[in-house]
């Protein structure tokens, strides 16, 4: 159990005026007591408490060999598991849950007398701040990123197809350390680099092709992520001043990054100079996510968002130009607010390449 983070959401709790805090996210509770389990139908809870009386709800069917440090309450099957959560809450006053509690859960607790809020902000603000540990995985996971994207950019050259591409990246990771992807990899060729989601399918490349590399991997349970666009043997004039501009505008809000500022601020430099230059509803999602644990974690750098930005922070700026059935460009890093500016972790190149 990681008392240090355990403490800090504590703090939260109190600034909440929650006396206890139920988390079911999987990744939250590997963060708090460095294990991690999918219980995927099954009850899965654990629960902080003010006065200390933490507590794990767990499935017998789960075999645990190492002490998580914390006390469990086990549970079978045919157990009324909620019904022991309920008894444990019997004199709480104001209970913060997960956002993403099933119903199914959440239903029966709610015949006691108390108080449920929302509380997933709780560990969500504290995951959000990077602590040094973290840092240092997440600086080599993107590390790992960079080697792997140098070694794709050489077979998109042999013009495999966009579904060949992603195993090819897998095996590339596991040589390189690192044990997954992160996410499903998009390899958008040509049109298809116009949508932001590409699922990828049996396209080839054909001279005068973007090609949108968008791609991450886990190292030590932490994700990286990376975008970078490439053309195939040759880039037309509007293809130049559309990648260009992504750049400027990718450039121009690292440069602005530091602690004080609001994530909306960073999100308008962006965005304004997109706009400015007539490409503003091709610039069709958010400036950045959040990312750790998972490769979207609560946060994101967005005009909706107006948190202030702080030290340890771990983010991505991507701004793209999407032309529907002509070509897309997206440049992406992830980025560390220190205490008077950012880090960017990716150092992959981001000139204009033309792959011969």
């Amino acid at each position: 159990m990681n008392q240090k983070r355990i403490n800090r959401v504590l703090e939260q709790m109190k600034e909440e005026g929650c006396d206890h805090l139920l988390i079911t996210d999987p990744a939250s509770i590997d963060y708090l007591i460095d294990y991690y389990n999918d219980p995927h139908e099954r009850v899965y809870v654990m629960a902080l408490s003010q006065d200390g009386n933490h507590r794990l709800f767990f499935n017998k069917l789960f075999y645990v060999e190492k002490d998580l440090g914390i006390d469990i309450t086990w549970f079978s099957d045919t157990d009324d598991a909620m019904a022991m959560i309920r008894d444990y809450l019997k004199d709480a006053k104001k209970v913060g849950v997960d956002k993403d509690m099933p119903a199914r859960w959440l239903l029966p607790l709610m015949k006691l007398d108390t108080q449920f809020v929302l509380g997933s902000s709780c560990v969500d603000y504290v995951r959000g701040i990077k602590d040094e540990e973290e840092q240092e995985i997440m600086i080599k996971a993107s590390q790992i990123n960079d080697q792997a994207m140098a070694r794709v950019k050489e077979l998109l050259k042999e013009n495999h197809t966009e579904k060949e591409m992603d195993g090819l990246l897998l095996n590339i990771y596991h040589e390189l350390g690192a044990s997954d992807h992160s996410f499903e990899p998009i390899f958008g060729y040509g049109k298809n680099g116009a949508d932001p989601h590409h699922v990828g399918d049996d396209s080839r490349l054909k001279e005068g092709d973007s090609i949108i590399v968008d791609m991450g991997c886990i190292y030590n349970g932490y994700c990286s992520d990376m975008t970078r666009t490439f053309f195939y043997k040759s880039v037309s004039e509007k293809q130049k001043d559309v990648y260009n501009l992504v750049l400027k505008a990718q450039l121009a809000a690292e440069a602005a990054i530091k602690p004080g500022l609001k994530l909306s601020d960073i999100d308008k430099v962006a965005r304004d100079i997109i706009s400015e230059a007539g490409y503003g509803e091709e610039f069709n999602h958010r400036l950045g996510h959040f990312i750790g644990r998972l490769t979207h974690e609560a946060g994101d750098v967005s005009s909706a968002n107006d948190a202030i930005i702080k030290p340890g922070m771990i983010f991505s700026i991507e701004p793209g130009v999407y032309l529907p059935g002509e070509f897309g460009v997206r440049i992406e890093d992830l980025v560390l607010v220190t205490e008077d500016g950012c880090k960017v972790l990716n150092h992959y190149p981001k000139e204009l390449m033309i792959l011969e």
